[in-house]
């Protein structure tokens, strides 16, 4: 028996998801695609690594939706392509939720828990959730490979890192240096440049803020000879008070034009003169004070007046001010080193008069720029000498005050560092500022709202610190870094020549370290003096330098002894383990006999994800031809979302530039971000987080794929919308379920095959070359947009075809072919055109869509085997055939596809239903060729508008237009210009208006300017005629005659038999084929009107026959008014 097109009693996308994915398991469809192109070119595809120990959110499928569809898509092109899982398994995300587990913090690592329990801990918690990420790749059709994944925390993956980094080494671009860095006090580590400007990083908060007086030490020379007090104060404003206890120094402007003032304390109400740029004297003195012209006015000045006289009684330029020593303003600790260079002015190039004093307050134990103008003034940062007699900050790593500071000593510097309820009311900056107001030493006092940067993990205030860190020199090779740059395809272009570029541009030197313990030690071992060095490049280096240290007697057994190092393994691998706790014991020799150890940090964790192109690969102790040779290297694509713009994006990029000399990839997608349905960030704590698993298995992972990809570029910020998949699945793949169950049902009935020998198109009819002409347009269309990495044109080319012209014109129009026709040549090619036109889709969607597509795929070859492939995922995408691409008729069918949305538009505004026929539409033409087309597809249109003739009109005067110009479009173009444009279209006559709708737009000369206007830029309407309606859009008008005489109105009234009694067919269950004898109980006219009509009646339902008879009122329909109409059916037996 030969084999049917399946049929399904509706569209249940989750269900159609689960069985298509249950197939792909049981046959290996993903392993097949891939070994199937065995011999073939190679697409190269990177998967950026997600950390396990998170749960995914609905972000996530969005982005590897991105992945998974290009990935898809290069394989239909006939492309291999391997997808390697990956797991980002190191860094704070991993070790501050460990600490929140087992209550701990940083310091308590090494003494309540050793660090080898501390890293066990670890390695069990990053992959407590690969379960459930694995369950959201499956569940939304992520083709990746996760039975073998790359995990960053493998003794082979540190392996290449350890060789990355010894190249790096070797070309002296590893340095170390003790400078001040950003540092996360409850993350206890350093942060690099671009951790730090991670989306969100920097927040606006609202903090104290000191407009600070340092009282100038007496019996000095200054610029200003002035005794309005006995005191002269410079004034500092900080933003940070808790650093004014570390101040060593004044920094000013030597150009810029300082000025002494003449005023009162607004505090103490004490008379005192202060200096400051003189540009910021208005600023300063704006609230609460008045300028006067004279001294003696300042005299009148009484404590508690409104308002606080003050003059300006003479200005210097900032040179004159640098060498004036000032008093140490918080005297609670000395520089432990040249405290007689502290506590003067010097000079720096990075003073502004932008806001503050034009006076910087200046302590280089914090801040980058304060530490570099205090070392080339010789001023020394405030270090005091601990415990262990180290040099150090007066704040300790975990942010508090050390002793030194009296009363705020053990205080942190941030009431964010307290645990929940544990803050001070006051936090150290308000009683710094307290302690300053009660002795006279400060101006003012506010709050200022400002943007300062967060922990990317923590979340809470970052310090500037001084660090001793390893760094990268990132800045010698910027120049190769921005040109590579330049080779890469942005998507969007913006994000690459932009946020992208201009970050490479202005690119610090990585700083690599990180003060933890779960990560990549950093495989460089030094002497105590840091004079000799060794970077180890590899596990076999390593075991070789052990074996000296023990001829040196410096260790006496190798930790590597039973390792292999030419047996790559698995087993050979496991046996040892390359984190902290192992290695750090581990004492080297150096060349002259000193003892190494190995410097105590680790890596920063993005360069872990960085080095993935080649630690996945083992890289260059295996696979080295994959990467030397180009065969896996670099990445032809990749994606992630536009957090990774800074992140791995960069650190991919840095590292291939610096160590192999080229860009990793070759195209990236960066995807923006998903918000809830207002445009808000979603979260739990807003509660309108959306589930991705409760998503795919409500709606089907194909319509929320096909939601996202289509309803905004990736690249944009999308406002996630449920009802938006709903509307997909009803009006997409609703359309295509409808469409393909139209052609399983008859194609069943007429035992359609599809092996049957194929019909020429060329003698097919005119609609069905019209309709692959099209289906070859879409391919190229959707090639293209696939190609160049742009997922929405592909899926809205595909939509609109499906919908508009599959659907609403192609079937519709041809419905009476499958089911109504005796000529069997003609039947066959409306089957094999259909056949072709869903077959085409399956592929084209595929990427996009790829359960339903592959069902639908499937089903279609079922009843033919005419493929023999189990999937559509192991077809050849479609190409586009140039000679059955048709522009002349699918020009033809556009025109009329276009009259016929604007006749239905006025019937609809009339309230004339289109079964009721019209006489006349008529349409002026403005060429020969428009006259041609039109008259091409007369009688379709007619057809489609149940209208009588069609008439063209080569003289328009019969049709008024008006025009005006369209301010919205016109003025972002040329908003000067908008006056004299608006007078120009005022003069416009009807000729005018027809050569713009002829030439789809306008070109001249306006005050000057070449203007470029096209039709969006004017609002054309064409005005009624008495007993017509006109409308026009995009240089097409049509009038409709709505005149309707009495034989219209009886044709209208038997098509609307013809429909009720349609309805009552499906409603009584008759087969499609099925004969029927119909009677009717209805009035005089609608009785007439059914006569006159009867053969078309009769030849529409399959009735043989048409009685009028007494009906009981139980069921009645409205034909022309409500009840007016009963019909019963009945099947005729022969």
């Amino acid at each position: 028996m030969k084999a049917k097109y399946p049929e399904y009693k509706g569209l249940n996308l989750p269900n159609v998801a689960v069985s298509v994915l249950e197939k792909w398991k049981k046959e290996s469809i993903f392993q097949q695609s891939v070994a199937q192109r065995n011999g073939a070119p190679s697409f190269v595809f990177y998967e950026g690594p997600p950390s396990a120990n998170g749960l995914p959110g609905i972000h996530h499928v969005m982005g590897r939706a991105i992945k998974d569809i290009f990935c898809r898509y290069q394989t239909l092109k006939g492309k291999q392509v391997h997808r390697k899982a990956g797991w980002d398994t190191h860094g704070l995300p991993v070790e501050l939720g460990v600490e929140k587990e087992l209550g701990i913090t940083k310091e308590d690592i090494g003494t309540k828990i050793s660090i080898d329990a501390y890293n066990d801990a670890c390695k069990e918690a990053v992959m407590r959730y690969t379960d459930i990420w694995n369950q959201l790749t499956e569940k939304m059709g992520y083709w990746v490979d996760m039975q073998d994944p790359y995990i960053t925390y493998t003794p082979k993956y540190m392996e290449t890192v350890w060789w990355l980094l010894a190249q790096l080494y070797n070309k002296g671009l590893l340095y170390k240096g003790y400078t001040i860095q950003p540092y996360s006090p409850k993350a206890g580590t350093g942060l690099s440049s671009h951790e730090l400007n991670q989306p969100g990083c920097y927040k606006d908060v609202k903090d104290t803020t000191i407009v600070t007086m340092f009282e100038l030490l007496e019996a000095q020379k200054t610029p200003f000879d002035i005794r309005f007090s006995n005191k002269t104060h410079l004034l500092a404003w900080t933003t940070t008070p808790w650093t004014l206890p570390s101040n060593t120094a004044l920094t000013v402007g030597p150009n810029i034009e300082y000025a002494i003032v003449a005023t009162y304390n607004q505090y103490t109400f004490k008379p005192i003169q202060v200096i400051l740029a003189k540009n910021l004297v208005p600023y300063q003195f704006a609230k609460g004070f008045v300028a006067v012209e004279q001294a003696e006015e300042l005299q009148r000045y009484n404590p508690g007046d409104k308002q606080i006289p003050y003059i300006v009684l003479g200005t210097c330029k900032g040179q004159e001010l640098i060498g004036l020593k000032y008093q140490q303003l918080l005297p609670f600790a000395q520089p432990a080193e040249n405290a007689n260079e502290a506590f003067r002015v010097i000079g720096g190039d990075f003073v502004t008069t932008e806001d503050g004093t034009g006076i910087v307050h200046t302590a280089p134990t914090f801040g980058a720029d304060d530490a570099r103008v205090a070392a080339e003034a010789g001023v020394p940062g405030l270090l005091v000498t601990d415990e262990r007699g180290n040099l150090v900050p007066l704040v300790d790593l975990q942010g508090r005050f050390r002793p030194e500071l009296g009363p705020y000593a053990g205080m942190y510097v941030k009431n964010e560092y307290y645990d929940a309820g544990q803050e001070p009311e006051r936090s150290v900056d308000v009683q710094i500022a307290i302690q300053l107001k009660e002795e006279g030493k400060a101006f003012k006092v506010e709050k200022y709202e400002h943007s300062y940067p967060h922990c990317w993990r923590t979340d809470k205030p970052v310090l500037y610190y001084p660090l001793d860190s390893w760094f990268i020199r990132v800045t010698d090779q910027k120049e190769k870094l921005v040109a590579l740059n330049k080779e890469i395809n942005w998507k969007p272009e913006a994000t690459g020549s932009g946020r992208f570029g201009k970050w490479l541009e202005n690119a610090n030197d990585w700083n690599l370290s990180r003060s933890r313990y779960w990560g990549i030690p950093i495989p460089i071992w030094s002497t105590e003096e840091g004079d000799e060095r060794v970077c180890i490049d590899s596990i076999a280096t390593l075991k070789q330098e052990i074996e000296k240290s023990i001829n040196t007697g410096l260790m006496t057994e190798n930790p590597y002894a039973s390792f292999n190092p030419e047996d790559f393994s698995n087993n050979n691998y496991e046996l040892i383990d390359l984190h902290k706790h192992k290695v750090d014991p581990i004492i080297l020799v150096s060349p002259t006999g000193k003892p190494m150890r190995r410097e105590a940090d680790l890596i920063d964790v993005w360069f872990d994800s960085g080095a993935m192109p080649y630690a996945q690969l083992h890289y260059p102790f295996e696979n080295k031809a994959l990467i030397d040779e180009n065969l896996a290297f670099p990445a032809d694509f990749i994606a992630e979302g536009v957090d990774q713009t800074r992140g791995w994006f960069y650190t991919l990029h840095a590292i291939s530039t610096m160590v192999f000399g080229e860009k990793a990839y070759k195209n990236v997608v960066s995807n923006g971000l998903v918000l809830d349905k207002n445009g808000l960030k979603m979260s739990k704590r807003l509660g309108n987080a959306i589930d991705p698993f409760t998503t795919l298995d409500k709606y089907g992972p194909d319509a929320t794929r096909w939601y996202m990809i289509t309803n905004a570029q990736p690249w944009d910020n999308l406002k996630f919308d449920l009802e938006g998949i709903s509307e997909v699945q009803r009006k997409f793949f609703g359309t295509l379920y409808n469409t393909y169950s139209f052609f399983a049902l008859y194609a069943n009935i007429d035992g359609f095959d599809k092996n049957t020998p194929t019909i020429a198109l060329e003698d097919r009819p005119e609609i069905d070359q019209w309709v692959i002409s099209k289906l070859n347009s879409l391919v190229a269309e959707v090639d293209a947009a696939y190609a160049a990495y742009e997922p929405t044109k592909a899926g809205r080319a595909i939509q609109e075809f499906v919908t508009e012209q599959l659907s609403n014109w192609y079937v519709r129009l041809c419905r009476r072919r499958f089911w109504k026709n005796d000529d069997s040549q003609d039947k066959l090619a409306a089957y094999q055109t259909l056949y072709k036109c869903l077959e085409t889709i399956s592929i084209l969607a595929a990427p996009i869509a790829p359960f339903y597509m592959d069902q639908l795929y499937t089903d279609l070859n079922a009843a033919s085997n005419s493929e023999g492939l189990a999937s559509v995922h192991l077809a050849d995408f479609p190409k586009a055939v140039d000679q059955q691409i048709l522009p002349t008729l699918e020009t033809q069918m556009e025109l009329a596809q276009k009259t016929c949305s604007l006749v239905l538009a006025l019937r609809k505004k009339q309230h004339i239903r289109v079964r009721q026929p019209l006489q006349k539409i008529m349409i002026p033409v403005l060429s020969a060729q428009d006259a041609a087309n039109f008259r091409h597809v007369t009688d379709l249109i007619c057809s489609e508008v149940n209208v009588k003739e069609l008439e063209l009109l080569s003289d328009t005067g019969i049709l008024v237009k008006s025009i005006k110009p369209n301010f919205k479009t016109i003025g972002p173009k040329y908003g000067k210009q908008m006056k004299a444009i608006s007078q120009l279209v005022q003069q416009f006559d009807q000729k005018d208006i027809a050569q713009i709708e002829q030439t789809l737009g306008w070109k001249g000369q306006i005050e000057g300017e070449q203007i470029e206007l096209d039709l969006s830029d004017f609002e054309i309407q064409a005005q009624d005629i008495p007993g017509w309606l006109v409308a026009n859009e995009n240089g097409l008008t049509v009038a409709l005659d709505v005149t309707i005489n009495p034989e219209l109105k009886a044709e209208g009234v038997a098509r609307e038999v013809v429909n009720r009694i349609q309805n009552l067919r499906k409603e009584c269950a008759f087969d499609v084929t099925d004969r029927i004898i119909v009677k009717v109980d209805t009035t005089d006219a609608i009785q007439d009107a059914i006569t006159t009509h009867k053969a078309y009646i009769c030849t529409e339902v399959l009735a043989n026959d048409i009685q009028f008879v007494s009906l009981p009122v139980e069921k009645t329909e409205e034909i022309e008014a409500p009840a007016d109409t009963a019909i019963e059916l009945s099947k005729y037996d022969v």
